[in-house]
């Protein structure tokens, strides 16, 4: 056997390279070792700058400038004060504005896309799509907002956005476009764990043509008494986990305050009375985009016994098949980006913890079907690869483990295996409500039987689902969402105050209304 050919990174995409780049583009939000905040239609040099590493590699990259409380509270009374101007601009304003600040977005794709790689370990295929999502989602906004704004009106104070690092642009980025399109002053608090520099370079280009955004790092608890708590935000959005959710969803309905909150679930794919193999093999490599470090991934299959045999020959050499490596690495410098799977998990914490899951997991009963290799993974020489977990496959986790009913995050796939449909139900809703679901079965009339009993927003037959883009709805169900559902219209009625009394789709504590 050859060995195999040394790789070296791709020219002109060093983190140096990139920062520099950030430098010359908006050289007002980037200083030369840090980035600064945004408030007070400002670039503010304050706040304590956190050391910050790459996932990709362990090298030093840019880290956030963290404000303390009370800087917080007078950027969101900042931010007021360019809302009630904002919300008076006329719409067509508005729209110009918004679809300047996309051309400028779409002029810098590829830095864009290049700091996503570095800041949280995105294949450049992916990081990439993660910014034409945005840019696309909000264009079809800026076309269509005219009916969705009829007998609307902006919030009475700003949008307060507060996402998880793993989609900076097509969540974040999109979300706070959309919300200025509507009408509202924006804030955002930079994920703690990565993608400051990307976020930094996206506003300040949104900046650049009017959008009132304010941007802002801290930590979540020194900064929620303004971000979540004070009198002037009209909203909260949040992008997260359940136990940070439950925090926030108790401080919104303590003060009656308009509300978006996505918190993680564990999707599920459920496998019943099913045939067509061929077409669960093709899209197995599909759900390990990113490492399964989505929202809407799906890390545990749900399996009727009698199928495990037929089920393990389509999966396992669908698995064997992912390339895991360094999203930067090739074999020579004229070589085109190297085509992934996934890269590093977003910092080595995660993938000691995703390993340590995983090994207790072992310990206490599961059955390990399959272990990815990293001699087969794509590397530097004498790379720092400590936030890289190759993948693994465990079968019938045990109850004590996280692996059971929680969502990962992470390259690691679970499979229960059940014997009636009323097992198979259960296991499907482990977590108490989920974003998305799927259920593999031939006949059309089971698929229909059973999908009310998933409690999962969107169930596909046999194909993944998604957030969607443009016109499509999104939301959960159980303990996955709190607050408005979003997508197509849904997103500017979230945003935007509609007549006396109207009850917007979503999931309340007094009302359940899914569209």
């Amino acid at each position: 056997m050859a060995p195999a050919p040394t790789l070296t990174p791709k020219s002109g995409t060093s983190w140096p390279d990139a920062w520099r780049r950030c430098l010359t583009v908006a050289p007002e939000a980037f200083r030369d070792d840090r980035v600064l905040n945004l408030w007070n239609a400002a670039w503010q040099p304050d706040g304590r700058v956190l050391p910050a590493v790459s996932p990709v590699d362990g090298s030093p990259i840019a880290g956030p400038p963290r404000l303390d409380g009370t800087t917080a509270r007078q950027a969101v009374r900042a931010a007021l004060d360019q809302h009630r101007a904002w919300r008076h601009v006329p719409l067509e304003e508005r729209r110009a504005r918004v679809a300047a600040a996309l051309d400028a977005l779409a002029e810098h794709r590829r830095l864009l896309a290049l700091l996503l790689v570095w800041e949280i370990g995105k294949p450049w295929r992916l990081a990439q799509a993660d910014v034409d999502r945005a840019i696309d989602g909000v264009r079809w906004y800026v076309d269509g907002i005219e009916p969705m704004l009829a007998d609307r009106a902006p919030l009475d104070g700003p949008v307060s956005n507060i996402a998880s690092w793993n989609y900076p642009m097509s969540v974040l980025v999109h979300a706070m476009l959309v919300q200025a399109l509507a009408g509202n002053a924006v804030i955002a608090k930079t994920p703690t764990d990565g993608g400051v520099a990307c976020l930094t370079l996206a506003c300040a280009l949104a900046a650049r043509e009017g959008i009132p955004a304010t941007l802002v790092s801290g930590s979540g608890g020194e900064l929620s008494q303004a971000l979540v708590r004070a009198p002037e935000i009209g909203c909260v959005s949040f992008v997260g986990g359940r136990d940070t959710g439950a925090a926030v969803a108790t401080a919104v309905a303590d003060l009656g305050k308009r509300h978006v909150l996505e918190q993680e679930g564990l999707n599920t794919w459920g496998i019943w009375n099913h045939s067509d193999w061929d077409a669960l093999t093709a899209v197995i490599p599909k759900l390990f985009d990113y490492g399964k470090q989505r929202c809407t991934a799906y890390p545990r299959f749900v399996v009727q016994r009698q199928l495990f045999d037929a089920f393990l020959a389509a999966y396992l050499p669908a698995v064997r098949t992912l390339r895991v490596g360094h999203p930067l690495a090739v074999e020579k410098q004229d070589d085109p980006y190297p085509e992934l799977d996934f890269g590093p998990v977003i910092n080595a914490a995660k993938a000691k913890e995703l390993q340590d899951q995983v090994a207790e997991a072992i310990e206490r009963g599961a059955v390990p079907l399959h272990r990815g290799s990293a001699a087969d993974a794509r590397f530097l020489p004498g790379q720092d690869t400590s936030a890289y977990v190759q993948p693994v496959t465990l079968l019938n986790p045990p109850s004590s483990s996280p692996l059971h009913h929680a969502e990962p995050f992470g390259p690691v796939d679970t499979i229960v295996l059940v014997d009636t449909e009323a097992e198979l139900l259960a296991a499907m809703n482990a977590s108490n409500g989920a974003l998305v679901a799927t259920l593999s079965t031939d006949d059309r009339a089971t698929y229909e039987r059973l999908v009310p009993h998933i409690r999962a927003f969107k169930v596909g037959h046999g194909r993944p689902r998604s957030r969607g883009d443009r016109d499509e709805l999104f939301g959960g169900l159980g303990a996955s969402w709190r607050g408005a559902f979003v997508g197509g219209e849904l997103l500017v009625r979230a945003v935007t105050r509609g007549p006396e009394g109207e009850r917007l789709p979503g999931n309340f504590p007094e009302y359940q209304l899914v569209p």
